[in-house]
């Protein structure tokens, strides 16, 4: 193995584990009391298991490999469908540098990575950053080449961006099953001109890509993905501002980085959304110290026990598969020292 970079220090801490105090984990256990269970079987046929496991391709190219619980040298793909993983989801960039853990992830990258998780059998989610690194809650930078633009040549470069890379996509035979327009956009997409302050902007622009994602795939089901759902208020801002400005999704996705005792009341708030506007939904990050590994399976059983009673979709893990020193990520499921999965992996057999 080569050592590499760290990733950045802000994806890295906005990361940082939520954990119950009185306070909040009173008023989430209220929302959760309020909210009425969906229908468990239902839920509970067809939920998808998943994880995004983006740093895969680079942490191979630099020698990077794992092993299964027995300590035996096995395809990746292959441990995590042991544990009932059925999707991958894989981030693009728009422009990225060549940096291994900040970069990478183009979308002819993630086509090449695509074949191979759609040969394993497991469905695609592609998660659109619009920016050339790193997008999330507290991040929405548009793509260099962009940042100059008004906001109708946006579009236009939004437009053209979203379907040529489908497009890849699509001719690399490996349509994604979900597409996220946009990560963790609480606070909008390419800001300041998509800012969740400039409604119409915003909502034109994620309708551009909702529209182009339809052009080529029209099967596909496009996504509007928010972090931190114990933030309610938030949620609902973002949410009836874009409605009210006409914004088109099918499904909208939530990350969740609490613990156990929280996940009630944080799944509850998502049903809420979903109640609220008609759309299916499911969680698509999650994670926990990789140091604290029972008591971040402890949380992915409840997370996946709560979606499953409320009617969600399914849930991913953020990068389980990652080690060091190739990131000093510590919020993964995998052992460095050991290259086998941790404890945490075995949450996704257990409810």
């Amino acid at each position: 193995m080569s050592p590499t970079p760290t990733a950045g220090s802000g994806r890295i801490s906005r990361r940082t584990p939520l954990r119950a105090t009185t306070a909040t984990a009173g008023a989430l256990a209220t929302a959760a009391a309020l909210s009425e269970p969906g229908p468990p079987a239902e839920a509970a046929a067809g939920f998808v298991k998943g994880v995004d496991i983006s740093w895969v391709p680079q942490m191979e190219a630099h020698g990077y490999s794992w092993k299964n619980a027995s300590g035996q040298p096995q395809d990746l793909l292959t441990i995590l469908k042991g544990y009932g993983i059925t999707a991958v989801r894989l981030r693009t960039f728009v422009n990225p540098s060549a940096d291994p853990a900040n970069g990478h992830c183009s979308i002819n990258e993630v086509a090449a990575f695509a074949k191979r998780v759609k040969a394993a059998g497991m469905s695609i989610m592609l998660d659109y950053m619009f920016g050339d690194t790193w997008n999330s809650v507290g991040v929405q930078n548009p793509p260099a080449a962009w940042k100059s633009l008004g906001y109708s040549r946006m579009v236009t470069a939004m437009s053209a961006y979203v379907n040529q890379t489908m497009t890849v996509m699509r001719n690399n035979d490996v349509l994604p099953t979900w597409v996220q327009i946009g990560n963790e956009i609480n606070s909008g997409i390419c800001r300041p001109v998509g800012s969740v302050s400039s409604p119409a902007q915003m909502t034109g622009l994620l309708n551009a890509a909702y529209t182009q994602v339809k052009a080529v795939s029209p099967g596909t089901v496009v996504c509007v993905h928010l972090a931190q759902p114990q933030n309610y208020d938030v949620m609902t801002t973002f949410f009836s501002r874009y409605a009210a400005n006409g914004g088109k999704w099918d499904m909208s996705v939530f990350s969740s980085y609490g613990s156990a005792d929280y996940a009630p009341g944080i799944v509850a708030n998502m049903r809420k959304i979903s109640d609220a506007y008609g759309k299916p939904f499911l969680q698509s990050e999650f994670g926990g110290r990789v140091d604290r590994a029972s008591t971040t399976r402890a949380a992915l059983v409840a997370y996946i026990k709560a979606l499953k009673a409320n009617g969600g979709q399914g849930i991913f893990y953020w990068e389980p598969e990652c080690m060091s020193p190739f990131t000093g990520y510590d919020m993964g499921a995998w052992d460095s020292a050991t290259q086998r999965p941790t404890v945490i992996m075995d949450g996704f057999t257990q409810a």
